[in-house]
């Protein structure tokens, strides 16, 4: 007992020891600076990893922007309209085809979607597919809006063989196409003659009479907050057919398709139907081919993103197109995608003023995406600009299509359709 009550002495004496030498310390030993803390030298770097003070037009949305090629002079200005969902609503919404198996992918897409855009403006969704959506699809896509959504399937008119279509030959032909991207995918062929032809006159669509629709695929991403309703500043500007990115064809996959289309266009008018009557300079002709047409480029829409009136594939014009593509049967022969068809369409059809390129709209698909550049966009992005494939990358056709809005040509006054029949 009598050595635990010296030990605990022991213990006090030290702790008294050590407090008296700190505080000893502080007040004479301590090295003492003569300058104050508010100018102290640490004091511009603690300032420098401060908090930002909260701007709160930070991330509002512009009023306009400015793009354009980096080596061109000559840049875009867009103004954008007033933010805010107190607007009239449009008779439209998004398109999807999709599988059961692409459901997951499919949230992910409709996440962007609507966190960025519809939750705002709830426009509903349509889904197709070419085989029954499962209850798991349907309830967890529906549970991801506060919008309305449908659910439909494909005709065997849509997603089958024509019968003037040689399965055999396009089985070989499928072989043959081994190195072409989806060269030997016999499904990704369906898929780009419903897109094509299909989809805009299907039962559905026609019965929720849209005016324009908005495509969307599973696994896509969308970069940008967007607080104005892009259907009706399409609407109110006149505007027919939109994109995000445009970008360039693997020749191997068309071989014969301009050729079928300048053959269209010769059959046709030697039928007394002028079914591309513009001036080539009002139009964006030279967005697909060269100055005399003789040859497509490549440079098409990238149509996994598109937002167009309905209408547009209603028309006569690409009605008959459509036609005379699917009998020559370059869907299934080679691999036709739907996004040269409806590029080079719109690009003959339209006027340029007709066609608008969403800038303000970021955007990724596969292992390409779209970034604004211009600092007043960005404030509202969570992409790399530097990532971008729009002036710089050898995929990207924009520099192509900036400098068809811009084409003219006093000694072209041809029309479209005199070009491609010459």
């Amino acid at each position: 007992m009598a050595v635990r009550r010296h030990s605990s002495l022991i213990l006090r004496v030290i702790t008294l020891f050590l407090s008296i030498a700190t505080i000893l310390y502080y007040f004479y030993g301590h090295p003492r600076s003569n300058v104050s803390w508010e100018n102290h030298p640490s004091d511009s770097l603690m300032k420098a990893h401060a908090p930002m003070p909260y701007d709160e037009k930070f991330g509002l949305q512009p009023e306009s922007y400015t793009m354009g090629p980096r080596y061109s002079p000559r840049q875009i200005t867009v103004t954008l309209p007033t933010p805010g969902n107190h607007t009239e609503r449009v008779k439209a919404g998004f398109v999807v085809l999709v599988r059961n198996s692409e459901l997951y992918e499919m949230l992910d897409s409709m996440y962007d979607v609507e966190t960025r855009f519809n939750r705002k403006f709830n426009y509903p969704w349509v889904f197709l597919n070419n085989e029954p959506f499962s209850q798991e699809f349907i309830k967890l896509t529906s549970e991801m809006t506060n919008a309305q959504t449908y659910y439909d399937t494909l005709d065997t008119s849509m997603w089958s063989y024509p019968p003037w279509i040689d399965q055999n030959k396009a089985a070989a032909r499928r072989k043959a196409m081994k190195d072409v991207p989806y060269g030997p995918n016999e499904s990704y062929r369906h898929m780009c003659r419903f897109q094509s032809g299909f989809f805009w006159r299907h039962p559905l669509i026609l019965k929720l009479g849209w005016e324009f629709y908005w495509r969307v695929e599973p696994d896509v991403r969308y970069y940008c907050d967007l607080d104005y309703d892009p259907f009706l500043y399409m609407k109110q500007n006149k505007k027919q057919y939109a994109f995000t990115i445009a970008f360039m064809e693997h020749d191997g996959t068309i071989p014969t398709l301009w050729s079928t289309i300048r053959s269209f266009v010769k059959t046709s008018t030697a039928k007394g139907k002028n079914y591309f009557p513009h001036l080539a300079t009002d139009s964006l002709y030279r967005f697909v081919t060269d100055e005399n047409g003789e040859a497509y480029n490549g440079c098409h829409f990238w149509t996994n993103f598109e937002i167009a009136r309905v209408d547009l594939w209603h028309t006569e014009a690409y009605h008959a197109m459509f036609d005379y593509l699917d009998q020559a049967g370059g869907f299934f022969y080679e691999r036709w995608g739907d996004a040269p068809v409806h590029s080079i369409f719109a690009a003959l059809f339209l006027k340029k003023d007709e066609i608008h390129f969403f800038n303000d709209i970021g955007y990724k698909h596969s292992g390409y995406e779209h970034c604004p550049e211009q600092d007043n966009l960005l404030k509202r992005c969570s992409c790399n600009p530097a990532k971008t494939l729009d002036y710089t990358d050898r995929m990207s056709c924009l520099n192509t299509y900036m400098d068809s809005q811009r084409y003219s040509s006093p000694k072209n006054r041809k029309t479209v359709g005199e070009i491609l029949q010459s």
